[in-house]
């Protein structure tokens, strides 16, 4: 996807081209492949937006949400969903302190930096609504009081495909706070190769083996940059023209909301800068088209049956519309 003809950049992108390339080295010496799911991971990092990761088990989901979180300097914890959870064992509940009193407010696992939550759909819908206000206004509200989340803030959540008893279906409401839904494939052969050489060889704890590269103030400022990348009006309008066809479509039941446009948007300026771009390309927006609209549209019963895929879709979507010269 790199430009590969020479041009002077407006903007210095190299210390954010740098912090990238440490964090690929970084994952890369755990994770073989999945190079797509790298990139996306730290395009939503740049772009302040939470991933839903799915994919079968064993595939490195919560490996490389635990990756990326040693791979920055900032605080990290993991929440396990259970068909049992609470909305007050993730938020965080008032205890009665007998000294002052007075009641306490104990903070829960969501107050972090980067929050992963393992296997998001096996919790009831009263857990996962309790994560609307803090996805989209990164803030908790508990017994009248206002708690904000440090910046930087992300939830990487996790979920299993196949495995349908004790899971819950998100709600349409949370699904569209995830700026990306990336599935994980299996390796191929030579991945797998790999994978099983890496692992008998292995000495030690291979977590250990990950250095920090990264702060949160560093990402403040990358994140600053990121909005100083060029879109072009043309491409405004290819974004709006694309999510508009979703809600137009014959084989789409639910359309995407205003809110992926924005996703769209913000995503193709994270991804034009760690390919050491200060513009953004038609080719950043058709390549993260699946990953901000297959979470975010249902297809029709008919077009199920058929058996289509939302992939298939989107893709024949994103053909009809005209790509601006």
């Amino acid at each position: 996807m790199e430009n590969q003809e020479s041009f002077e950049s407006r903007i210095d992108l190299a210390p954010l081209k740098t912090g990238v390339e440490k964090i690929r080295e970084q994952i890369g010496k755990i994770i073989v492949g999945q190079q797509k799911m790298v990139d996306l991971i730290i395009t939503a990092i740049l772009a302040d937006g939470h991933i839903l990761l799915e994919g079968v088990p064993g595939v490195a989901k919560t490996l490389a949400s635990k990756l990326v979180a040693r791979c920055i300097s900032v605080d990290f914890s993991r929440v396990q969903f259970t068909p049992d959870l609470m909305p007050s064992d993730v938020l965080g509940t008032s205890v009665f302190n007998l000294k002052s009193s007075e009641f306490e407010f104990k903070k829960g696992p969501i107050f972090s930096n980067i929050v992963l939550i393992d296997e998001i759909n096996r919790a009831p819908a009263k857990t996962q609504a309790a994560l609307f206000e803090v996805m989209e206004e990164k803030q908790v509200s508990v017994d009248g009081t206002t708690y904000r989340m440090a910046a930087p803030y992300m939830v990487l959540a996790t979920q299993n495909p196949v495995e349908q008893e004790g899971t819950y279906r998100l709600p349409e409401a949370q699904l569209d706070r995830f700026l990306f839904k990336i599935e994980i494939n299996y390796p191929n052969l030579e991945e797998e190769t790999e994978i099983l050489l890496r692992h008998a060889n292995r000495k030690g704890d291979e977590l250990s083996q990950i250095e920090p590269v990264l702060n949160a103030e560093e990402i403040k400022a990358y994140r600053q940059t990121i909005h100083q990348i060029l879109v072009d009006e043309k491409l405004l309008s290819y974004i709006a023209q694309i999510v508009n066809h979703t809600r137009n479509d014959q084989s789409i039941y639910l359309g995407a909301s205003p809110r992926a446009s924005l996703a769209l948007l913000n995503g193709a300026r994270a991804f034009a800068a760690i390919n050491g771009r200060d513009f953004v390309t038609p080719d950043d927006i058709k390549f993260l088209a699946a990953p901000v609209l297959k979470h975010r549209i249902q297809l029709t019963p008919e077009k199920e049956m058929e058996g289509s895929s939302v992939d298939e879709v989107i893709n024949q979507l994103v053909a009809k519309v005209e790509v601006p010269r």
